[in-house]
């Protein structure tokens, strides 16, 4: 999709970091940009910082793990801007420091239904939108790193798992765009330097209600700070991902040689007695 100005984008998770950082990219490039953020003010006021400089973006209030408000938030772009071509499913949460066995039901609900069921929920109903007007458009779902390795010691295991699945969901999706307009990007950043550590603070009233994990936060905090990427670039590799049809965007540090490690392991576990290949 190499021309991105006039087109209309969704983001969600806009309000602060990678999100801010993709609709300041995409608005920059000429798109307008539907600014989606469960913080209903954060996202009102990053959406006045970026229209102050005559972007066209609109700020919208979402929650990813309830369906009606995306599909309210797809009418609302839908109203204003008329098609919608761009979707970057990107809202996210954290989940480190805490080993499976002691990780609460409640924790598993929450990376799930933001990590997973927010990617879902754009599945459904943003693609279609796409689909309807058979002009160009393109998909971009953020996973991370930690969507093909799992580092020893860190105790990410539910956020690994969900970015697992959001490469999986993202490898499925580009199969079946593979004969239409539309691309597919999976985004995988490395560390970058946001505030995903105190994701918990936004956690909705249906899943425990906000929570301040104080310890976890501040070590993320602190690593994310101190290596971590401009959010701005990774909008700017988005961009160049949606212009190049780019499909693995990787952007900023990556564990390059665990990821190599674990690909040979399975690879050597092909070469059994037991297996049959097809």
């Amino acid at each position: 999709m190499k021309d991105i100005s006039g087109k209309t984008a969704i983001v969600t998770g806009a309000a602060s970091g990678i999100g801010l950082g993709i609709a300041t990219a995409l608005a920059e490039a000429g798109a307008n940009v539907v600014m989606a953020d469960i913080q209903k003010e954060g996202v009102e006021q990053a959406a006045h910082g970026l229209s102050g400089t005559n972007k066209r973006v609109m700020p919208v209030r979402i929650d990813v793990t309830q369906e009606q408000t995306v599909v309210d938030a797809l009418a609302e772009a839908e109203r204003n801007f008329g098609k919608l071509h761009i979707a970057c499913n990107n809202a996210g949460v954290p989940m480190h420091g805490t080993r499976l066995v002691d990780v609460p039901p409640e924790d598993w609900a929450f990376v799930i239904g933001v990590n997973m069921w927010g990617i879902i929920h754009g599945i459904r109903h943003f693609v279609p939108a796409i689909l309807k007007h058979g002009e160009e458009g393109h998909v971009v779902n953020t996973a991370s790193v930690a969507g093909f390795q799992n580092r020893r010691g860190t105790d990410q295991g539910p956020y690994s798992m969900s970015k697992y699945a959001a490469l999986s969901l993202t490898e499925a999706l580009e199969h079946e765009l593979a004969d239409t307009r539309i691309g597919v990007s999976v985004l995988c950043p490395g560390p970058i330097n946001t505030n995903i550590a105190r994701g918990a603070r936004n956690r909705p009233a249906h899943m425990g209600g906000p929570q301040v994990r104080a310890t976890d936060e501040a070590v993320l905090a602190e690593r994310l700070a101190t290596i971590g990427l401009d959010p701005k670039q990774v909008g700017e590799r988005v961009v160049d991902a949606i212009r190049t049809n780019t499909f693995y965007a990787f952007v900023g540090a990556v564990p390059a040689d665990i990821i190599r490690a674990r690909h040979r392991r399975i690879e050597e576990a092909l070469n059994s007695r037991w297996v049959t290949h097809y």
